[in-house]
């Protein structure tokens, strides 16, 4: 369909000074895409490279959210990955669908980190997926790579260590927020000739990266948190005081 070419100029105008495509079109009242062709067509003429605006904190110097980004890596670390594509990079961060608490707190984490992309929903059977899509979450994941990572080394490089150290509550709430979970054991004694049932708390953390427990075992340690090697993929927390401690900052998925 061909416009007067009056309009094309108008609306190129307000392109220019910073009019997104969607006011334009709703203002004209013309297609969306044709306005983004023509912001291309002028852009091109112009000779001018267009770069996608971004809030990523390592690329403009904008201050990391901490607290946020804590948390968010350790969901990432646990149940979390990136899929790169050419020019557009997707976090995901599975949730159980049944943990709608979860599922907010994980959006909240990828909002606080970078606000400007958006933060989708998408249900695939018992699970959500929250995902946001950024050419700049490799920026703040360097742990992104080929391959899955427990086959691969994940070191922190040291400004996430300094976050990871001035959170560090935040940071296992996100490991045990996608890979870890609350249980209740039970045992029976014998008392006074009675056998009498007794009921436990204690946290499991599951993950086959040896890199991944290490951190978290780490930071348990300088929390005053003890554990135990459950088996090579699962670490235990049993001790009274520890799962109090625990259960302070972390308790269970919601």
């Amino acid at each position: 369909m061909e416009h007067n070419p009056s309009i094309r100029e108008e609306a190129v105008l307000l392109l220019r000074r910073g009019v997104t495509n969607r006011v334009v079109a709703e203002h004209l009242g013309i297609p969306r895409g044709t306005v983004g062709w023509w912001r291309h067509e002028d852009r091109k003429r112009r000779g001018e490279r267009y770069t996608r605006p971004t809030d990523c904190p390592r690329c403009t110097g904008r201050a990391v959210a901490s607290e946020a980004y804590a948390y968010l890596l350790g969901l990432y670390l646990g149940d979390g990955h990136i899929v790169s594509k050419y020019k557009e990079h997707r976090l995901s961060v599975f949730c159980d669908a049944s943990w709608p608490g979860l599922i907010e707190a994980a959006r909240d984490a990828m909002l606080g980190v970078m606000p400007q992309p958006k933060v989708g929903l998408r249900r695939q059977g018992g699970c959500v997926e929250v995902k946001s899509y950024s050419h700049h979450w490799p920026c703040l994941f360097p742990q992104h790579g080929a391959g899955k990572k427990h086959e691969r080394r994940i070191v922190l490089d040291h400004w996430q260590r300094e976050i990871v150290d001035a959170h560090p509550w935040e940071f296992v709430r996100g490991l045990i927020h996608s890979d870890g979970c609350r249980t209740i054991n039970w045992t029976t004694r014998v008392v006074a000739g009675v056998r009498k049932r007794y009921e436990y708390p204690r946290y499991f953390f599951t993950n086959r990266s040896e890199d991944i427990t290490h951190l978290l075992t780490g930071t348990l340690d300088r929390l005053g948190v003890a554990w135990k090697q459950a088996n090579a993929c699962n670490i235990s927390i049993a001790r009274k005081e520890s799962v109090a401690l625990m259960d302070l900052h972390i308790g269970p998925k919601y």
